[in-house]
């Protein structure tokens, strides 16, 4: 999903490690006498995330006198490249919010430090040992978790109700008859789907396979269940109740709002939309969302993609500037400031004693932790996220009619291979 910076953004990035890095940030531990200055790139919404981060960040400061925290919010789909440039370049900051897919990747690359045994990780045993297991590479440990998310369908009880449906479609044939009916009844789409590959693996997952078996080192991208899979997927552009697939670079906004204002009835989507959701005239009554698993496949299977993002820290900094980069890590992982997060911006904590019952209380996050049992894991493969890139290219190209599925999965696996190329197909 993340594409190559152009070259403007380049010198950009560039400018931006150079002026907020750890290796720039009082690299010999501080001043003579005074603190040591970490800096932390956050890629949360600037809007509805990042004012509570860095507010956790100034608490910090307070309980620590010695460490001043450099915040630095970089948007999320320029963060992957600019830390990939600052850290090929040896000025990275010392901690990244690195979203679960990049942290094996940048591990690998040897760009993060290995937390086990530090004081990072004191609490590991409070965190879901499977995101535990997303953040490691080669039997190391490179992040600790933060906040974990999956997808759902989401739904408009109202509209539900009205067109006499009483519950969440159980499959993706449900989900159509579901659409049918909502549409002759209410004159609303039923649902709306996204023609982005994230939101198609969950059609993957329904027929029992992926884009590679990352234990057999093969490509199954368009194997006969995958291709059943995003045949489904295809097949939910086009029929009564069903919105027809947007392609434009503006889709998911288009999505989004079409569903917060009551313009249709259910889309797919993930826990980090919980407080814009709010913000919608459909659901000024928190408890008209409706939040529930993703509609099963043939195999009777479903589930979505375990995503989310760890805080890492970067392996080039010096030893007073990670010794200092790990304290913030239990500060900012702890309960109490998973506690605060979840309250402050409706995200699902990555730790069980940060469910409390006042965290519960909120409809959003209790919705989406009982869809967590059903989110997949991803594999231990660095290159797993970037799978996605030509499947984005291809798939929208598929959902807009421009090229028929067989050609645009055919080209999908020809750039899969040569980001694994040690796969066979």
């Amino acid at each position: 999903m993340r594409r190559g910076i152009a070259a403007t953004a380049l010198v950009a990035s560039l400018a931006l490690a150079a002026t907020a890095c750890g290796g720039d940030s009082d690299s010999g531990g501080g001043e003579a006498d005074g603190p040591t200055t970490i800096t932390w790139w956050d890629t949360s919404n600037a809007t509805n995330e990042a004012p509570t981060y860095k507010a956790l960040a100034e608490d910090f400061e307070k309980a620590n006198p010695d460490i001043r925290v450099k915040y630095v919010n970089v948007p999320f789909d320029q963060a992957q490249n600019k830390f990939d440039t600052a850290a090929g370049s040896k000025g990275a900051p010392d901690i990244l919010r690195s979203e679960v897919g990049w942290t094996p990747a940048f591990a690998k690359k040897g760009f993060f430090l290995p937390l086990d045994g530090t004081e990072a990780l004191a609490d590991q045993a409070e965190f879901q040992p499977s995101l535990i297991e997303q953040a490691k590479y080669d039997g190391k440990t490179y992040g600790v978790p933060l906040v974990t998310d999956t997808l759902a369908l989401v739904y408009n009880k109202a509209l539900f109700e009205k067109a006499g449906i009483s519950e969440a479609p159980r499959t993706w044939d449900d989900l159509k008859t579901a659409a049918a009916t909502i549409e002759k009844k209410t004159g609303v789409d039923g649902y709306w789907g996204s023609a982005q590959a994230y939101y198609a693996q969950s059609f993957l997952y329904g027929e029992g396979t992926d884009t590679v078996d990352a234990d057999a080192e093969k490509i199954t991208v368009r194997s006969p269940a995958a291709v059943k899979g995003y045949e489904t997927w295809q097949g939910l552009f086009d029929g009564k109740g069903l919105h027809k697939a947007d392609t434009t670079v503006d889709a998911y906004a288009h999505i989004q709002e079409a569903f917060v204002s009551g313009k249709v009835a259910s889309i797919i989507q993930g826990p980090w939309e919980i407080t814009n959701f709010y913000k919608g005239s459909a659901f000024k009554d928190k408890a008209n969302l409706g939040i529930a698993t993703v509609p099963a496949g043939s195999s009777g299977k479903a589930g979505a993609p375990t995503g989310g993002h760890n805080l890492s820290v970067y392996a080039g900094s010096d030893k007073a500037h990670q010794e200092a980069s790990l304290k913030f890590l239990k500060f900012m992982t702890s309960q109490k400031s998973q506690e605060t997060i979840a309250l402050k911006n409706s995200t699902l904590p990555t730790r069980e004693d940060a469910y409390t019952a006042e965290v519960k209380a909120d409809p959003g996050i209790a919705g989406y932790q009982s869809v967590l049992a059903s989110a997949q894991p991803r594999p231990a493969l660095p290159e797993y996220s970037s799978l996605w890139g030509p499947l984005d290219t291809e798939l929208n190209k598929v959902a807009g009619g421009d090229e028929s599925l067989d050609k645009g999965l055919s080209n999908a696996e020809t750039a899969i291979a040569k980001l694994v190329p040690d796969f066979g197909k």
